[in-house]
């Protein structure tokens, strides 16, 4: 038997979405190992998230809640979480590609000396082998990889598996962080308030290039973005937008941006340089409008659009909103 450990983000005492998709992903992996699948959590206040994961259809949660563990820190954190995985004989880690489970599970697989996979877009078990498959060389192929070690860690993209619904009521183990120094802490997370969707969460996307004309015409963007309704879609841009200062890097969609892979990708006014098809090729239906009918986003699109984006766009953002209040 194979347990799967799945590690749960926690932020502010809320659950983050896209640990639920890692946790339908351990509950798949899970089926294939004839294990049991297990969420973990760190961190301080964990009584609403504990419960939101004992509802997810794991078979435990594991509370790790105490002041010591109010702010992030890595070798605290890994340090617990690999003592658990070793009780509870976990043979596969898991946990979101964010920017915590890019810090977190490399530390977590150096202490269990596991074979790592970062950025999967699906993780199996067959025939006595882990086996991950992940984008590369820009999003052109996929790589398939298989763990070479008795322990197997994958980070996994968001977007790629259904979050995991209610339902459960698995039992909530609360313990104490361990004792110990820690080696580093989070002191302080400046960040600017704001009410928006997580690009890397959204279902949604939809984004702007230089064919939008002027920073005053990302409106059409965002009122397209709101037409889908609260908490739905999100706003990205190009690194041509970017770097113009239209728009804040954290919306930046690319290899030297963002990422996603969201269910639904709208491109306007983008042309599809390599670098931008990077960060969202991989979306589940990749929508784009561009008047240049040879635009090189066209080639991954699954649907394209030619024509004005001042005249396009409106009209479908009337559709649509008219759509989403008929519901």
């Amino acid at each position: 038997m194979s347990n799967v450990l799945v590690i749960a983000e926690v932020r502010g005492g809320s659950l983050k979405r896209s640990s639920l998709e890692a946790v339908t992903a351990a509950i798949e992996l899970a089926g294939q190992t004839g294990g049991k699948a297990i969420a973990i959590a760190c961190g301080s206040g964990l009584d609403a998230a504990g419960s939101e994961l004992a509802a997810s259809g794991v078979a435990q949660v594991v509370a790790i809640d105490g002041a010591a563990f109010e702010s992030y820190s890595g070798d605290g954190y890994a340090n617990a979480i690999a003592a658990q995985a070793g009780e509870h004989g976990a043979t596969a880690v898991v946990m979101t590609h964010t920017a915590m489970g890019k810090d977190l599970l490399p530390r977590v697989a150096a202490k269990l000396d596991a074979s790592i996979a970062t950025d999967a877009t699906s993780v199996k078990f067959a025939d006595g082998k882990f086996t991950v498959q992940r984008p590369v060389f820009a999003g052109k192929a996929t790589l398939t990889a298989n763990g070479t070690k008795a322990v197997f860690c994958a980070t996994i993209r968001p977007n790629n598996y259904a979050a995991a619904s209610a339902g459960g009521n698995a039992e909530v183990n609360k313990i104490e962080p361990p004792a110990g120094d820690l080696l580093s802490v989070v002191k302080e997370i400046v960040a600017s308030s704001s009410d928006r969707t997580p690009l890397q969460e959204a279902k949604v996307i939809v984004a702007g290039g230089r064919g939008l004309k002027e920073a005053e015409h990302f409106n059409l963007v965002e009122d397209l973005a709101a037409a889908f309704g609260p908490g739905v879609a999100a706003v990205g841009a190009s690194r041509a937008v970017v770097d113009a200062g239209w728009r804040p890097h954290r919306e930046q969609v690319g290899q030297t941006g963002k990422v996603v892979s969201p269910p639904l990708y709208i491109a306007i006014g983008i042309s599809g340089a390599i670098q931008h098809l990077a960060g969202m090729r991989t979306a589940g239906t990749i929508v784009a409008i561009n008047k240049d009918a040879d635009a090189p986003i066209f080639k991954v699109a699954d649907y394209g659009i030619v024509g004005d984006a001042f005249e396009i766009v409106p009209a479908l953002t009337k559709a649509i909103a008219e759509v989403v209040a008929s519901k």
